[in-house]
């Protein structure tokens, strides 16, 4: 068209010296710039908190350790300040960044309470740091944490976890270690003024002098030895009131599966127990539990060292299952413990992966034994069947009972034994095990036992091994536990297991689950020729940890009995929270960290039982709901 005004095409640029503004880069500039402006996405904040609130925890704890600067420019204000003030602030400074140190792990999960002190801390270690030492940068960078402490509140709501009284105790040793050390430094941190050079020996023997308020045999020239009596003075009282602190507050202890809450359960195992091997172990009275909203589902946990630990599967209805499982994050969020779910079955972690965004990661493998395909016969089975043919010989029999079948004296007898055959101090168990035997309400759990006639008198009389099933529905049963007297010929598990699962057909009981062996995949594959160097590696670390965990010994003992392969699987938040996990679960198991009775001063007095935290919170829910629902 003549007239007309050409327009730049394709790769033509335009001319005249000019270039174009608001292009992708600008904008990108401004979006970065506006980002810094607001600051961190406001559920980062705890975790950003924490750590901000452990540097400025150590910062504080070097302006208290080491000597101020005498040259510095703000020394000037130190002339007119009274003189036993920078020794206080010293002290100060100190106690307030110890404390600023173990409220870092608080804050990065959000703890109401952690918020708190921090906030009352951190302008008190400002004061105390530039006092002392007359550091601007100190006070900076506490007004610079404060200050999105203050503004993202809101982030730290957390309720506390449960506690016991054995955090007092566990805080005297931490504490007292750490002080111990940390006044080493203090002494030795001031060489100038020290008078001749004393000995390791005479400055350990200084600093635990200084932790109980007396003065040592080291000496310091000028006023030091104030600036170090305070200090050391500081950390002894400090270790002091924190653990009087954690003896004498209430305890919190974790919630327990009140009668209403397992009569709830047994209902809906009794509907729905044939879904999962693991259904009856949610009947543990150490565990709590969370239900659906229509109270057809329910998952049963414990919490330990911060995280909430479910096993197995929800029980119930499986179209309920979303509810409880939503719940149960709503539970750890609350507190924020981290989730986590142990030996859930494969439907089971589909339906916790998809309602949750969670990840799955395949734990090992539970055997499970058709009693209809089982028999003796057959090369496979040679070894078994000569080893109980060998101890039926040598005068052994077997018994197979319904616990209600069994009376009084001898279920006090059973329980007894299996208590004096454990290899443990205490009860091993959590994700499958039930933690009793005997108990009236259990009268469908099946009891196999070991006997041998001409056995004398002492002991347990001829009683000699013990294995205790749970239900499974109305059709199967699963191991709990096996106790042997380890006097016995070997073999007794071997000869009970048999003798169940021949037994079997006479109470109805279809499928026989056995041990889980962990990690049963990679031992069995990495023995199989052609295995790579990764496979082979980690099969070699297996067996390597098989010396102090059964890993192997379980699974070629369950591999014996040519069961069916059932894999399980542990539900996580992050890969990052696998070995927090992992710990918690050796916790729970029994594996770590066994917990005796409390000493009887530590014990808590009062006699009426307080209310959770997570248990009011998961009760006031519904509450909640229904009074949202009676508004809209």
């Amino acid at each position: 068209m003549s007239g007309g005004v050409p327009r730049p095409t394709g790769g033509q640029r335009p001319t005249g010296g000019q270039r174009p503004t608001g292009g992708p880069r600008d904008a990108g500039t401004v979006r970065g710039v506006r980002r810094l402006l607001r600051g961190p996405r406001p559920e980062a904040v705890p975790v950003l908190a924490g750590r901000a609130c452990a540097v400025v925890g150590l910062l504080d704890i070097a302006a208290g350790v080491f000597p101020r600067f005498r040259h510095s420019r703000m020394h000037a204000v130190a002339e007119v300040l009274p003189g036993a003030l920078g020794p206080f602030a010293a002290a100060l400074s100190l106690s307030a960044g110890v404390l600023l140190l173990l409220l870092a792990h608080g804050l990065k999960r959000g703890k109401r309470r952690a918020w708190r002190a921090a906030v009352a801390l951190l302008p008190a270690g400002a004061v105390a740091q530039f006092t002392y030492r007359h550091s601007v940068l100190g006070v900076l960078l506490t007004l610079a944490l404060l200050a999105p402490l203050l503004r993202h509140r809101d982030q730290f709501t957390a309720l506390p976890d449960p506690r016991s009284r054995w955090r007092a105790l566990a805080n005297f040793v931490l504490m007292g270690a750490g002080s111990l050390l940390l006044g080493l430094v203090v002494v030795s941190a001031h060489p100038g003024p020290l008078v001749d050079d004393p000995s390791l020996s005479d400055r350990l023997t200084h600093v635990l002098y200084g932790l109980f308020g007396f003065e040592g045999p080291v000496d310091y020239r000028g006023d030091t030895s104030w600036t170090v009596a305070f200090s050391l003075g500081a950390l002894g009282l400090l270790t002091a009131v924190t653990t009087i602190y954690l003896a004498l507050r209430p305890e919190h202890p974790a919630a327990r599966l009140t009668e209403d809450d397992e009569a709830r359960l047994r209902a809906l195992l009794a509907r729905h127990g044939a879904r999962d091997s693991l259904g009856h172990f949610a009947l543990r009275r150490d565990k709590a539990v969370v239900f659906s909203p229509s109270g057809k589902a329910a998952v049963t946990y414990r919490v330990v060292s911060g995280v909430m630990l479910a096993s197995g599967d929800p029980i119930g209805d499986v179209e309920a299952w979303p509810g409880a499982i939503e719940r149960f994050m709503d539970e750890a969020r609350a507190h924020s413990w981290t989730p986590a779910v142990m030996g859930c079955s494969e439907t089971g972690g589909e339906v916790w992966t998809r309602e949750t965004g969670l990840d799955a990661l395949e734990l090992g493998d539970e055997a499970v034994v058709d009693v209809a395909d089982f028999s003796l016969a057959g090369r496979a089975m040679r070894n078994v069947r000569q080893m109980v043919t060998r101890i039926e010989r040598a005068g052994y029999e077997t018994r197979v009972r319904r616990v209600r079948d069994l009376g009084g004296a001898e279920l006090d007898r059973i329980r007894r034994a299996a208590d004096d055959w454990r290899g443990t101090d205490t009860e091993r168990g959590f994700s499958m095990a039930l933690g009793r035997v005997g108990d009236p309400a259990d009268g469908d759990c099946l009891v196999a036992t070991a006997h041998k006639a001409d056995a004398r008198a002492a002991g347990h009389g001829d009683l000699k091994a013990v294995l205790h099933f749970v239900p499974w529905g109305t059709d199967g049963v699963s191991l709990d536990l096996m106790r042997r007297d380890r006097a016995a010929d070997p073999g007794m598990n071997e000869l009970l297991i048999v003798a169940a699962l021949q037994a079997a057909p006479r109470f109805g009981i279809e499928r026989v689950s056995l041990n889980f062996a962990m990690f049963r995949s990679a031992l069995a594959r990495g023995e199989k020729l052609g295995a790579g160097p990764v496979l082979r590696a980690w099969r070699g670390l297996l067996v390597f940890l098989s010396r102090w965990f059964q890993i192997e010994s379980l699974y070629k003992f369950n591999a014996k009995f040519r069961p069916r392969w059932e894999p399980r699987f542990v539900v996580y938040r992050a890969p990052a929270d696998l070995p927090r996990i992992g710990f918690a679960a050796m916790q729970a198991e029994g594996f770590l960290n066994p917990v005796p009775p409390l000493p009887r001063f530590l014990r808590r007095r009062s006699t009426a039982p307080r209310p959770c935290a997570h248990r009011t919170t998961a009760e006031a829910a519904p509450a909640r709901a229904e009074s949202t629902a009676r508004a809209a």
